[in-house]
């Protein structure tokens, strides 16, 4: 799914940024990137496992393409809601809450957030799982934190990555979307590090669970600043909230429009 990233990075890596590799804006560099990324890595705490599919990572041409192509986020805020089917994700977005209304009161219960903005981010981001990716995760994240155009915001997920890779959430083979993006909600891997919640209670934070990828994106959402009960519509408290998910604003004005629409 093409998106413009969430503002969100991780602050406590900032850092290791000025002692990595030169970027560069070709696939001729990144070998030798990856070799002095690799100790950028280490420093940051990413184990054997990590560095073992950092060294096994390939430049991710569809990833450079996609980047340098993300001409949604460009259109009105009405065109924007027909290209990405907003009457089909509300449509869809109230028979699940009717399906399992235990399951979202729940989430809210725990961290304040409305079922409505769950399944709407749910919606928009992969057809409520229907489609999650199809580039390989650690490849594109590390091809992205070499690329010179945003390096410094993607180091921080592609060494979240590979702490994943160590922590056994993501492997090689893991797919997501063309940015690094990863399961039902399209968790950046930074902050599927930092936010992630083993909902399921089976010792591992799955994001291609749908219970475990929900609850964590609540709980994003909550360590966010979402004050519960309180709104989300622009001009109000919680739209702000709803800001840090996607930089872009026909996407953040979508979401609280589909989410209300679904609530009601």
């Amino acid at each position: 799914m093409f998106r413009i990233l969430s503002f969100a990075a991780l602050a406590f890596l900032a850092p290791t940024l000025a002692l990595s590799a030169p970027c560069g804006n070709t696939s001729s560099g990144f070998e030798a990137w990856k070799a002095d990324f690799a100790k950028t890595a280490k420093r940051a705490g990413v184990k054997k496992k990590g560095l073992q599919a950092l060294s096994q990572t390939n430049y991710a041409t569809r990833t450079i393409s996609a980047d340098r192509n993300q001409k949604s986020f460009k259109y009105s805020l009405d065109k924007f809601m027909q290209v990405r089917g907003a009457n089909t994700i509300v449509a869809q977005g109230r028979k699940r809450k009717a399906r399992n209304p235990q399951f979202y009161a729940a989430l809210e219960r725990q961290y304040g957030v409305p079922a409505g903005v769950l399944i709407a981010i749910h919606g928009m981001e992969t057809s409520f799982g229907g489609f999650m990716g199809d580039s390989q995760v650690v490849s594109a994240i590390t091809t992205l934190a070499y690329d010179c155009r945003r390096s410094e915001f993607f180091i921080p997920h592609a060494i979240g990555a590979l702490k994943l890779v160590d922590k056994g959430s993501l492997t090689m083979a893991t797919k997501g979307a063309k940015h690094g993006e990863l399961g039902h909600t399209q968790f950046l891997p930074g902050n599927a590090l930092t936010y992630g919640v083993d909902a399921t209670g089976d010792g591992r934070v799955d994001f291609y669970n749908m219970t475990d990828a929900l609850a964590s994106t609540a709980n994003f959402l909550r360590k966010k600043g979402w004050k519960a009960g309180r709104g989300y519509q622009p001009g109000e408290p919680n739209f702000v909230v709803i800001q840090q998910w996607n930089a872009a604003s026909v996407y953040q004005q979508s979401i609280a429009i589909m989410a209300a629409r679904i609530d009601n």
